[in-house]
């Protein structure tokens, strides 16, 4: 799925889902074997096979929903 990564005023990354309407913050990053793990606030765990450095945020890129 197409996701849009951002930071926020505060600094803390955020999520954003087009189809869902959703934006949530990270709040854990973990490693695993295909990239980066990130788990949202509201629970959900989405795996990036790359995220892009915060200085080139706003990007889109793809992930894929763990859970």
């Amino acid at each position: 799925m197409k996701v849009m990564l951002r930071t926020n005023d505060a600094g803390t990354l955020v999520v954003y889902v087009a189809k869902k309407d959703l934006e949530e913050e990270v709040v854990k990053q973990t490693d695993s074997e295909a990239g980066k793990v990130l788990t949202l606030a509201n629970g959900w765990e989405l795996e990036f096979s790359e995220i892009p450095a915060q200085e080139n945020l706003p990007q889109t890129v793809e992930a894929k929903r763990l859970s």
